[in-house]
């Protein structure tokens, strides 16, 4: 045994053998990992609080931020006009639409659909220059790889004169197009190259959180991100409240019911979970017959919001939210309420089921409607499916490639300290709290234990949660008319992370170095309009949340921010308004984006600077230690 060769090692190294029959494979697999270290760092894609609005999120993921439409005019600028390069992106970004249209206009040509494939394959070529052909080949869709591996590895030559091996591809790669237009099997074609290149596009999308609430189809968002060939998710305060619900949280629910009613949008959990309303409807009506049937939904549930919220806060003394149990405190006789030494009317509202004896009471009819609606949330198979995929793929935080990506905060004191919330007893900060939420978090949906459930509503709405940071005015919105009492105090992490020592010690505290890491953040929408930006603590923080969300749009005056990092660098993409899909497919108006790079590396990063290649320079160095081992002859892989 060699002077460095530990029993442990030895064992460890055989057992890795076992997966090469020979040395010839064990050298080729070394050469594979070491050719595949040299590569171009991939593209990688970040967007958050995406709030259900469908029709720009899926619109922004079919133009990958502007990538695509940047390629092609970079890649084909001198063979297409301006107008037939604009085609060409609503092509890649709607195949089924705008293929569509060529059918309704009669029979398509087959110069049409050549002169289709032969841009969609050289764009698909260029993109795939960064990756392995194993790589690209798990990229293709299933039923089109060989067709279209094929076509990716003819290269064109242009010249005027071929030679004869090469005019024997040309040959083979025109037969290949005419057999499938003769076929009628052009429109396929085109829709798996469209499909491929968007996947060679980004190599990975980061969604930092606030898939759901507001808009009207985060359903249909997550159905987009499930089919997602590389994904990860930050969960936001929004995400976590529908994981609660979902796990059975009686106050996640009513928080999910209320977003929906006061947003306007139900459609989401009657159409698109198959969670039946109409049991609180009649409800409702019944109780609150002085209020429009949609009000009176409204206000029960806030009711019953304030009362399950009640029961939860006192029984969990620890999370300190005392401060809103105010159902006990409104004086009935004036409807006015003192919250913080100071005295606010009250909206003149029914307070029928509110016991002043004992306001947190549910009474009988209410137990009953909550009783129903808790097993709708856990049984919608749907929302299981979606739930249990946000768990899969989604963490309260992730260190990624150098990067600290996550929704809300790092709570933080007054004076920039991390902030020690004790918790079942043990005081955690930093980054020790971070990882035992999503410790939480995940038990609340696996094992359904009474704490965790309660916890996800904190982690909703408290204001040291990570995932939330503020001090939420929820009652004061629901009952107080003077918007003076709903403003909502945030925690110090929003006015320590301008600055750069502090983001330097925040990324220290997650294990990442500070000279090219950065923390990407969402969750607070960037007021562009009054002259806020992104770009925090000289660069070192970054904020994409710029109002995806319609309800926002007024007041950050923009449509969104999403974030765009490559081998080269890194840069804020700011999207302007999304009119619909109708109108992109119809017309072929693209989103208007303006590209601002931040962060410009000295030198072009490759997969060795990135995790997966420090995981696969690991795999490479045990693999050189198992060839050494068998070329002394203390492993034999021959069998």
């Amino acid at each position: 045994m060699s002077e460095h060769m530990t029993p442990d090692t030895l064992k460890y190294l055989r057992l890795l053998g076992e997966q090469y029959p020979t040395v010839e494979a064990l050298c080729t697999e070394i050469t594979r990992l070491g050719a595949q270290l040299s590569l171009p760092k991939g593209t990688e894609h970040f967007m958050s609080d995406i709030h259900g609005e469908y029709e720009a999120f899926c619109h922004i993921m079919n133009n990958c931020s502007g990538v695509i439409r940047e390629k092609v005019h970079l890649w084909l600028g001198e063979q297409l006009t301006a107008v037939q390069a604009d085609e060409l992106c609503t092509l890649i970004y709607y195949p089924d639409a705008i293929i569509k249209q060529h059918h309704q206009k009669g029979e398509i040509p087959p110069a049409w659909y050549r002169a289709q494939v032969e841009h969609l394959v050289h764009l698909a070529r260029m993109l795939s220059s960064k990756y392995t052909r194993e790589k690209v080949r798990r990229a293709m869709p299933d039923d089109w790889a060989f067709l279209l591996d094929e076509l990716m590895h003819y290269q064109s030559e242009e010249t005027a004169e071929l030679t004869e091996q090469e005019d024997n591809r040309r040959r083979y790669h025109d037969a290949i197009i005419d057999s499938l237009i003769a076929t009628a099997s052009g429109d396929g074609l085109i829709k798996a190259l469209t499909q491929l290149i968007k996947n060679l596009a980004v190599d990975r999308l980061h969604v930092v959180g606030d898939i759901f609430d507001r808009g009207p189809r985060a359903d249909s968002v997550m159905d987009i991100l499930m089919r997602h060939h590389a994904v990860d998710i930050e969960w936001g305060n929004h995400d976590v409240l529908w994981m609660g619900a979902a796990s059975g949280s009686e106050c996640c629910i009513a928080g999910v019911l209320r977003n929906s009613l006061a947003y306007q949008n139900t459609e989401i959990l009657e159409r698109g979970y198959g969670i039946p309303l109409r049991e609180l409807s009649l409800f409702a009506e019944k109780t609150y017959p002085g209020l429009t049937p949609d009000y009176a939904m409204l206000h029960a549930v806030n009711i019953l919001m304030f009362k399950l919220e009640g029961q939860l806060i006192r029984r969990n003394p620890e999370f300190d939210m005392e401060d809103r149990l105010l159902l006990h405190k409104i004086d009935r006789e004036n409807m006015q309420i003192t919250v913080d030494g100071e005295t606010w009317p009250m909206k003149v509202v029914p307070l029928n089921t509110v016991d002043p004896r004992d306001p947190y009471q549910l009474t009988e009819e209410e137990s009953q409607v909550m009783a129903g609606l808790r097993r709708a949330f856990t049984h919608s198979l749907r929302l299981h499916e979606h739930v249990t995929f946000l768990y899969r793929r989604g963490w309260m935080y992730r260190a990624f490639n150098g990067n600290l990506l996550f929704h809300g905060c790092v709570p933080l004191n007054e004076d920039g300290t991390f902030l020690a919330k004790k918790l079942q007893g043990v005081p955690r900060a930093g980054k020790a709290l971070m990882d035992y939420a999503d410790q939480v978090a995940r038990r609340a949906f696996y094992t359904g234990d009474r704490y965790a459930l309660d916890f996800m509503w904190y982690l909703w709405c408290g204001t040291d949660s990570p995932v939330c940071g503020r001090r939420i005015k929820t009652f004061a919105r629901a009952f107080i008319p003077d918007e003076r009492a709903w403003h909502e105090k945030r925690n110090p992490y929003y006015e320590w992370y301008n600055d750069e020592n502090k983001c330097r010690e925040i990324l220290a505290e997650f294990g990442l170095t500070a000279e090219e890491g950065h923390i990407i953040n969402g969750h607070t929408p960037i007021r562009v309009t009054h002259g806020e930006s992104p770009l925090k603590a000289g660069g070192k923080l970054v904020v994409i949340d710029g109002g995806f969300c319609r309800a926002y749009q007024k007041t950050t005056g923009i449509a969104g921010y999403t974030l765009i990092a490559n081998s080269h660098g890194m840069r804020l993409m700011s999207h302007q308004p999304f009119t619909s899909l109708r109108d992109a497919q119809e017309t072929g108006r693209d989103i208007h984006s303006q590209s601002f790079e931040f962060q410009s590396y000295p030198q072009r990063k490759y997969v060795a600077d990135t995790d997966h290649g420090k995981l696969l320079k690991e795999r490479m160095d045990d693999l050189i230690a198992l060839l050494a081992a068998c070329r002394s002859g203390m492993i034999n892989l021959q069998k």
